[in-house]
Parts: C-alpha cells; structure tokens; sequence
C-alpha cells in the first residue's frame, strides 16, 4: 500500500502544531500553568494528549478494516477539504480570540469554586478528606488529573482529533502517532514554559490561515493520489 512512516511523521507533526498552537487545548494548558506548578500541569496535559493522539490513530487505523479502503481514502479526502476551509472561516473571522477569553472564564469559574470549598472546608479533619477523595486522586495530583481531564475532553472530538483519524487510515499509523505526539510535546511545552506571551506575540489570523492552507495541501494530495498508492 506504499504506507511512509516518514510521510505519515511529517503530515502528523505540521497538521498538530498548526492545529494546535492557540487551540482551546493550548490556552489551558497555558492558564493552568500560571496557577499550578508547570511539571505537574505539563505531564498531565502531555499524557491526555499522548492518549488521544494513540486512540485516534487506532481508530484511523482500524477503520480500513471496517469500511474499504476506498472509502476511508475518499472520506479522509473531503475531512481535509472541509477542515481546511472551517479552518481559514477561523482565520478571517478570528475565532482564536473568543476561544482564549471562553477558556479563561471557564478556568475562572472553576478556580473560584474550588477555593470557596477548601475554605468551607478547611476544619475537616485530613484522614476524612482523603477517605472521601476519588480513588484515582489518592495515586494522582489532583493538578494532574485537572490537567489530564480539561485536555482529554477538551480535545475530544476536535477537528484536529478527527484530522488524525483520518490521517492515521490513510498513511502510515505509527508514523503519525510519532509526528503527533512529537507535535504535541512541542506545543505543550511552549503552552506551558509562557503560552499566553506567546500567543499574544503570534498572529491568531495567521496561524489559522496557514493551518487551514495546510489541509487543503493535505486534501489536494489526497484527492490525485491513486487509491492503490495511499
């Protein structure tokens, strides 16, 4: 099937850090590590997106054996072409910046909640505390699990989750789960070591537009390239 490790890398790496950088994903990771310590913040969110990279590029990669491979070329084909243009919509309507300021009130919202109960319940004796945390909290920094949740929902059912999917059934899957956890780790460190500095200084517009240029390069591709071949 002619299936490149290196071609399915490279697809991956460029489809996620241009997805990624000011994504809902990136402004948390971002805003959590401002208010927490970064390495608990960092492997948290890494790990969630390490897990969602994997799991999408299972699916992508089962689905060949579901549907034919016709059909997942041609599906995957018109995702990209479709991505692309909602991606370039972003771009000229600058969605980035609306995104930045829903997952800073969210993150707000939670930080005030989660201080008014510790102060309500401040006089609780510590062994009742930690009888009554979740089972997972008592093995995991509540930080990391925050960290881990936000991110993995956050990201579910993402364009850029559904991208890889579509990626993964049409080239190489481990190739693309390498390009994208590689991807991922750039953009989560960035977030984290100064994501809003960051963010600030790199155009919203511009990063959409080339992400949205990007998949319809990828769509064009995959449109003149021979089933067989894909």
């Amino acid at each position: 099937m002619g299936l490149s490790l290196v071609e399915g890398l490279y697809k991956s790496l460029a489809l996620t850090v241009l997805s990624e950088i000011g994504d809902k994903t990136f402004f948390t990771a971002a805003i959590l590590a401002m208010r927490h310590p970064r390495r608990l913040v960092l492997a948290g969110c890494l790990v969630s997106l390490i897990v969602m990279t994997i799991l999408s590029a299972l699916l992508g990669w089962a689905a060949p054996n579901l549907i034919s491979r016709k059909w997942t070329h041609h599906i995957t084909t018109i995702l990209f072409f479709l991505f692309g243009l909602w991606t370039l919509w972003e771009g000229f309507t600058e969605e980035g910046e609306k995104e930045l300021a829903e997952v800073e009130a969210k993150l707000d919202a939670d930080w005030k909640a989660s201080n008014g109960t510790a102060k309500a319940g401040s006089k609780i004796d510590d062994d009742l505390k930690k009888k009554q945390r979740p089972f997972l909290a008592q093995f995991f920094s509540p930080i990391f699990l925050k960290a881990f949740s936000l991110n993995f929902f956050g990201e579910w059912g993402d364009k850029s989750q559904i991208a890889t999917i579509g990626l993964a059934a049409d080239e190489n899957p481990l190739g693309v789960v390498l390009g994208g956890i590689i991807g991922q780790a750039l953009c989560t460190t960035a977030a984290v070591l100064g994501g809003k500095s960051l963010a600030s200084r790199i155009s919203e517009k511009m990063i959409a537009l080339c992400g949205g240029i990007l998949f319809l390069i990828f769509g064009i591709q995959s449109f003149l390239t021979p089933i067989g071949d894909s």
